[in-house]
């Protein structure tokens, strides 16, 4: 399921330059809503925009230039989408918008004649954005310059994408309509770009696709080569892991977190732990295949902190189905929880199953599921205090340096103020109890 969050990086009219015989210089303003992979894309913009020549800007009534890398993944993050290319036009009237991501894909004709949207662009042709949007662009004349993630999204982790669509077919997402097939990119192109980053001072990298488990199904190739690669070719500190298909995770895979650098974090989406409803979902494997994979896991890396992903009210989804799915959740323990109602997204084949869980029920299963799971957090947490671990100081809270998190993916929230210099850096970190309403941890930076 897709997270919201938004990049404001930023196009009046085009302003022709014939000295230059393109485009003059723009002020680009870059924004998105969904999943981590939107925030990948967004980056890499940033990045091929700036060799361009061109100005980021985090203020959408400064831009020349607007791109919005939409999602789709719900009727809630459609609405979402509309709402927010409405406010960019009304902020600035006179850029030129660009619209991209899944919703723009899905109803190109809805953005362009309804939402004021000079161009649409498709997800097959992301890779190509700046040059569809300045065909004239030309890198090359311009210093590279590869910075820190922090000066486009204000993390201090970046995002990779390692590839896109997938070739599964669960019949909640439309994502799979939206980004087609799946596509990996060169182990080598994504070695050098992580090194690239690791020497603009990043020390996390995050790998992120459709269907990241999938890399290399297209080729010659696999995850398991891929992190091994990373690993050998690069001395980034934390390497992690974005949302994994439980059926795509070999022993290859669990084999190389006894590198250290790997983190011990998986997000395995479980969606739920009745049978029938898997079946329904079209989700492969099932119950027990679930506690085994999770057994193995648990096994080959002690201590890894393992999160899910749960879909409440699934159309014929009984209270039978419902109490498998909570007791599953509690036989496992998970460290957190995604949990969703269900909501019926047009072009899905789950729009159409018959027996749909009324809307209360829906939500009340979600309800419990989500209190289960803040107990189930809150336990995870406590069980940390007085343990130094190793954080990487992200943004945030006093002073702008808030915390970060535990190579487990525990949020740490600092008990007193860090120096700037210390952000993007990874420190030794007392934990200390918890914070936040026990959602997070309190530490303390050790000298």
């Amino acid at each position: 399921m897709a997270v919201a969050g938004w990049l404001r990086v930023g196009y009046y009219p085009p302003r022709y330059n014939p000295h230059l015989d393109r485009l003059s210089t723009m002020r680009v303003h870059l924004q998105m809503l969904g999943c981590r992979l939107n925030e990948a894309e967004l980056q890499c913009w940033a990045r091929d925009f700036t060799d361009a020549g061109h100005t980021l800007v985090r203020d959408c009534g400064e831009a020349d230039l607007v791109v919005f890398n939409t999602c789709a993944v719900t009727a809630e993050a459609v609405r979402k989408s509309r709402q927010q290319i409405r406010r960019a036009r009304r902020r600035s009237p006179t850029s030129r918008l660009v619209v991209t991501g899944c919703y723009g894909t899905l109803e190109p004709a809805e953005a362009a004649a309804l939402l004021g949207v000079d161009q649409v662009i498709d997800n097959c042709d992301k890779d190509r954005l700046v040059s569809l949007v300045d065909p004239a662009a030309n890198p090359a004349r311009y210093p590279r310059r590869i910075e820190p993630p922090r000066l486009v999204r204000g993390r201090d982790r970046a995002f990779i994408k390692v590839q896109d669509g997938c070739r599964y077919r669960c019949t909640y997402c439309i994502v799979t309509l939206a980004r087609g097939e799946e596509r990996s990119r060169p182990i080598p192109e994504l070695v050098a770009e992580a090194n690239a980053l690791h020497a603009a001072g990043v020390n996390e990298v995050v790998l992120t696709g459709v269907h990241v488990g999938g890399y290399g199904s297209d080729g010659d190739s696999s995850l398991a080569a891929l992190v091994a690669a990373l690993l050998a070719d690069t001395d980034l500190p934390r390497l992690r892991l974005a949302s994994l298909e439980p059926w795509a995770l070999p022993d290859t895979l669990l084999e190389l977190f006894a590198s250290g650098r790997l983190m011990p974090h998986l997000h395995l989406p479980m969606q739920s732990g009745s049978d029938a409803v898997l079946r329904r979902m079209a989700r492969r494997g099932g119950r027990e295949g679930f506690l085994r994979l999770v057994e193995r896991v648990q096994a080959a890396v002690p201590g890894i902190n393992l999160t899910t992903d749960v879909i409440a009210g699934f159309p014929g989804e009984s209270a039978t189905d419902w109490r498998r799915t909570v007791d599953l959740v509690e036989q496992v323990g998970f460290g957190d929880l995604h949990v969703f109602p269900f909501s019926p997204r047009a072009g899905t084949r789950a729009a159409e199953l018959s027996n749909p869980v009324p809307e209360a029920d829906r939500t009340a299963r979600a309800q419990e599921l989500i209190a289960v799971g803040a107990r189930l957090r809150r336990r995870h947490l406590e069980a940390q205090a007085g343990r130094t671990a190793e954080v990487l100081i992200e943004g945030g809270g006093r002073d702008g340096i808030g915390g970060g998190y535990t190579p487990d993916y525990l949020r740490v929230t600092l008990d007193q103020p860090a120096t700037v210099t210390q952000r993007g850096t990874i420190r030794e970190v007392r934990l200390l109890g918890l914070a936040d309403g026990g959602r997070s941890l309190r530490g303390q930076l050790l000298p």
